[in-house]
């Protein structure tokens, strides 16, 4: 028998099964996979090609210093580019993995629904907040601050205007149905309970309790900062629901 047809009398084969459609291990969005491509191979870079003092240079001019706006230094290009480049530099294998899972996780289903060009318009625009919030917190702070937890912590806020509603069934997993409003988000209990135990890590980190795998402290403000964009900031760029007509 070929292609479910009977040898005998070339009638199909009813009975024979439906072929399985073989889904894909890592089903992510294209703009997804592109940016953890470009962090995973920054970091390579930094790793295996520069020299410690190209790499130096790379931190210095690439990483958010919040001294460098404290008004004692002339503010150069890098002071306008570096508060983005730092989400895509990090401090080591674990923290680069761990924001890597993160944004696959809460990134993908919302690269789905905003679609390429409003996704990185939000990374961008969660990095500024988050980085923002660290600011405020430590303005002459000469530590430099490099990760993707800030934008991604806006992912897990903009998830959560979604009340995590997440249909995966289709090849593209997709935050669907309308957003909630801040009354409605703020009192589901499953949104509660996340942004409880989100906070109480962000807080334990403020602590000194370092579970991030980044070399150096966490910049728990920024995380802070990060949330509040996504939660207050999503409808920006969300086209809304275009199965229910909202908009």
């Amino acid at each position: 028998m070929t292609n479910h047809e009977n040898a005998q009398d070339g009638e199909p084969d009813l009975a024979a099964p439906a072929p399985v459609r073989r889904e894909p291990l890592f089903n992510l969005p294209a703009v997804v996979s592109a940016i953890i491509a470009l962090c995973v191979a920054i970091h390579l870079i930094r790793l295996y090609v520069l020299s410690d003092a190209q790499n130096l240079a790379v931190i210095v001019n690439g990483a958010f210093f919040p001294l460098r706006y404290s008004g004692q230094y002339a503010l150069d290009v890098w002071a306008f580019t570096s508060p983005f480049t730092s989400s895509l530099l990090h401090g080591g294998w674990m923290h680069l993995i761990i924001n890597m899972i993160w944004l696959a996780a809460f990134g993908s289903p919302l690269a789905n629904r905003l679609g390429p060009a409003r996704f990185v318009l939000f990374w961008c625009f969660a990095v500024a907040v988050s980085l923002l919030f660290h600011y405020l917190s430590r303005p002459g702070d000469a530590v430099p601050v490099i990760g993707a937890s800030g934008a991604i912590s806006g992912m897990m806020g903009a998830a959560a205007r979604f009340g995590f509603r997440t249909d995966r069934h289709g090849r593209a997993p997709n935050f669907v149905g309308r957003r909630l409003t801040l009354a409605e988000t703020l009192s589901n209990r499953q949104v509660l309970v996340f942004l409880g135990v989100w906070l109480a890590i962000n807080f334990a980190a403020g602590a000194g309790l370092d579970v991030s795998g980044a070399e150096g402290s966490i910049a728990w403000e920024a995380h802070i900062g990060g949330m509040v964009a996504g939660l207050l900031g999503i409808g920006l760029f969300d086209p809304g629901d275009r199965t229910s007509g909202e908009r």
